[in-house]
C-alpha cells in the first residue's frame, strides 16, 4: 500500500509541475464562455484548413499524436473558412468525407491535392470527380457535398471559430477553455513539437481543473 501511495503521489507532482509552467496570456488564452465539447471528456479540438500549407505540414505529426492521447481525452477537428469562398468549399470536402465515411482513406490526399500536385478545386463538380477518381461513391459525396446538413457543420464551425477569437490555423483548443498560443502557426513550434507538448501539458492542467471542482 506504501508503495501504491507514493506512486500516486509521484503521478500527481508530475501533473501538477507539467501544469504548472503555463501561463496565461503567454501561453494560453481563456474562452469566455468555453465551447462545448464531448461530455465527460477533456476534448482537443484542432481549428485547421486543408488549404494551409503549415496545417498540411502538422497533419501527421498531430495525427500521430491524437491516436496515443489518454482514454479520458476525445479529438476532433473543425474546419475554418474565415468567411473565404474556396476555404468553405474545402471545410464541406472535410464534413462530406466524414460522413461518407471515406475521410480516413482521403484525408491526407486532400492535402496532396491542393499543395503537390495543384489539383483545383474551383467548383463541386472538380472535387466529386477528384473523390470517384480516388475511390469514392461520386453520387453519395456529391449529394452529400452540397446537403443542407454540411452546410450547418460549416457554419457551426466557423461560430466555434469566432468564439474562441481563432485567428490562423493551426489552432488547438483544450477542454473548450483553453486556446493555445501559437504565434502565426511558425514552424518551428509545430514541427519540432512545441505546441503539442504545451497541448499535454495544459490537458494535465484541465484534468487538474475538474478534479478541483
Amino acid at each position: 500500500m506504501q508503495k501504491l501511495a507514493a506512486f500516486l503521489i509521484a503521478i500527481l507532482v508530475s501533473t501538477i509541475t507539467l501544469a504548472a509552467d503555463l501561463q496565461a496570456g503567454r501561453d494560453y488564452i481563456v474562452i469566455e464562455p468555453p465551447l462545448q465539447g464531448t461530455k465527460g471528456k477533456i476534448e482537443v479540438v484542432e481549428f485547421f484548413s486543408y488549404a494551409c500549407p503549415h496545417c498540411r505540414d502538422f497533419h501527421p505529426h498531430i495525427s500521430r499524436w491524437a491516436a496515443k492521447l489518454p482514454k479520458d481525452v476525445s479529438f476532433r477537428r473543425i474546419p475554418v473558412s474565415f468567411d473565404r469562398t474556396p476555404w468553405a468549399r474545402l471545410a464541406r470536402i472535410f464534413y462530406a468525407l466524414e460522413l461518407t465515411g471515406d475521410l480516413a482513406k482521403l484525408d491526407t490526399a486532400v492535402f496532396v491535392a491542393l499543395h503537390d500536385e495543384r489539383v483545383n478545386f474551383n467548383s463541386d463538380e472538380a472535387v466529386v470527380a477528384w473523390a470517384a477518381k480516388k475511390g469514392g461513391d461520386g453520387k453519395k459525396f456529391a449529394d452529400t457535398l452540397t446537403s443542407f446538413a454540411i452546410e450547418s457543420k460549416v457554419k457551426r464551425g466557423d461560430q466555434d471559430a469566432i468564439a474562441a477569437r481563432i485567428q490562423g490555423v493551426p489552432a488547438l483548443v483544450i477542454d473548450g477553455r483553453y486556446l493555445m498560443v501559437n504565434d502565426a502557426a511558425g514552424q518551428n513550434a509545430l514541427m519540432d513539437g512545441e505546441l503539442l507538448k504545451a497541448a499535454d501539458r495544459m490537458i494535465a492542467k484541465a484534468r487538474l481543473d475538474r478534479k478541483s471542482k
